[in-house]
């Protein structure tokens, strides 16, 4: 049995155990059980937190960038030797396979070597003609982070905000709260009290943090309506503000495309996290006369699928994060229409959920889970037009054995990031923004698309006559 950390919080360079009840359990999403109780910081805490934050600033700003990039790559070797802890707490917490978990935890210690080495090749100096345009930080930054892959997220935000010279106040999702944990116990023993925090909570922790001026930027990921509320709250203080908060996104399936190729493609996108993923599949979108054959071989590849104890490094398909999300996604698959046709065999216990296709119905908004909607169409034009009927833009995807005539559907699929012929959790490059568009969020994130949103710039010089 794994064994999990106190629900603590890290302020000003001391911890403490969090005493505000959230009115729920935690899980073990592999049992359904009573894992603990989720807890969160008292406002005291916060409060000391963001002053904390503030207090210290100036220092973190004026610290050269060399030494910054010092202290961060102390930070990825730290967090290497612990990546293997970091991954079993997040498997054990989401119900994400820990196969799926181990690779995602690269990014947990390699976030703040590439932020050291992003600063140490000059990201924050860009001097044009003896004119001299440097990006400073805003201030203290407020990252916020949910459930599905906490701790990599939680760490590209962290890492590039604090390359950016911006202190850190970390809220992770109460329901996910053991990884981050241990990021912060790294991260706490290497930085000076206050440039990097972490406070626990829930959506009410989140807003009081978002809304105090103290904090000058916020990096928010998860959903519309937690978006909207952190957007209005920097609103009126013309804060900027970085939202990634998901996708209804398609799988273009061309009449060439080989049929074993799309079927792979739809089954990894749409379990993949066990579907709890903002680029996950949500709309299948394939050649009328093709739809019997597509979706029976998606169908196929889903029943083949491993479900079962997401710690066992052969499973291949886990339990969804708790209880109360189990019935949401229930809910939605039920209100959704047509015809939903489930594939698998599930363990008897644990918030496990077969994955499914729904056949005869679109679906408007993101399910965010392991369900999609199959959509028919009869002409290229008509298959464009589907994918983008969706007020959402984050992710798409096409796959076909032209290669370029694939390519050329994709250009015209309205999202930040097309793939063609490609389905996994990475992005196209390591060194690509990662847009979003519409309903899916405001400011492209990156390796050093986010350093950059924690800076403003500002240009000094000396002007010539002409």
């Amino acid at each position: 049995m794994i064994e999990l950390p106190e629900t603590a919080d890290l302020v000003d360079g001391r911890w403490a155990r969090c005493t505000e009840d959230l009115g729920f359990d935690l899980e073990n999403p592999a049992t359904g059980e009573p894992a603990a109780r989720a807890l969160g910081s008292s406002g005291a805490r916060a409060e000391a937190a963001l002053a904390a934050a503030d207090r210290v600033a100036a220092a973190w700003a004026g610290t050269p960038a060399e030494r910054r990039a010092d202290l961060l790559d102390a930070a990825s070797a730290a967090l290497r030797d612990r990546t293997g802890e970091i991954t079993a707490l997040e498997s054990f917490a989401t119900g994400v396979p820990i196969r799926q978990t181990t690779g995602l935890g690269l990014i947990v210690h390699g976030a703040f070597a590439l932020a050291a080495a992003q600063i140490r090749q000059g990201l924050l100096r860009a001097d044009r003609d003896g004119v001299e345009v440097h990006r400073l930080p805003w201030g203290p930054a407020l990252c916020l982070v949910p459930w599905n892959a906490p701790a990599p997220m939680a760490a590209h935000k962290a890492a590039s905000a604090l390359a950016a010279g911006c202190p850190v106040v970390l809220k992770v999702s109460e329901y996910a709260p053991y990884g981050t944990r241990v990021l912060a116990e790294v991260l706490g023993e290497i930085l000076p009290p206050g440039v990097f925090q972490l406070v626990m909570g829930d959506a009410r922790t989140g807003a009081l943090l978002a809304a105090d001026p103290r904090i000058r930027a916020v990096s928010f990921t998860g959903g519309l309506a937690g978006g909207r509320a952190v957007a209005a709250a920097c609103a009126s203080a013309l804060r900027p503000a970085q939202l990634e908060l998901g996708g209804n996104n398609p799988l273009v399936v061309l009449p060439d495309a080989g049929t074993g190729a799309a079927a792979a493609s739809a089954a990894e996108l749409l379990t993949s996290l066990n579907g709890q993923w903002c680029r996950a599949l949500g709309r299948l979108i394939v050649p009328r006369p093709r739809l019997p054959e597509l979706v029976a071989a998606v169908g196929e590849r889903l029943a083949a699928l491993r479900a079962g104890d997401p710690l066992d490094p052969e499973t291949e398909y886990g339990p969804l994060v708790h209880s109360a999300h189990l019935r949401r996604v229930r809910d939605a698959t039920e209100n959704a229409g047509g015809q939903a046709i489930s594939y698998g065999d599930m363990p008897g216990k644990g918030n496990y959920l077969a994955p499914a296709l729904i056949t005869g119905a679109d679906l408007a908004d993101e399910i965010f889970g392991p369900v999609a909607a199959v959509v028919p169409y009869d002409t290229e034009e008509e298959a464009v037009a589907l994918a983008n009927a969706t007020p959402y833009g984050l992710e798409g995807y096409v796959v076909g054995a032209d290669e370029e005539r694939a390519l050329d559907v994709a250009r015209r699929v309205r999202a930040g990031e097309v793939k063609v012929n490609g389905s996994s959790v990475l992005s196209l490059h390591l060194f690509t923004p990662r847009p979003a568009w519409g309903l899916s969020g405001l400011v492209d994130e990156g390796t050093a698309e986010t350093i950059r949103f924690f800076t403003g710039t500002r240009v000094v010089g000396v002007e010539r006559a002409p």
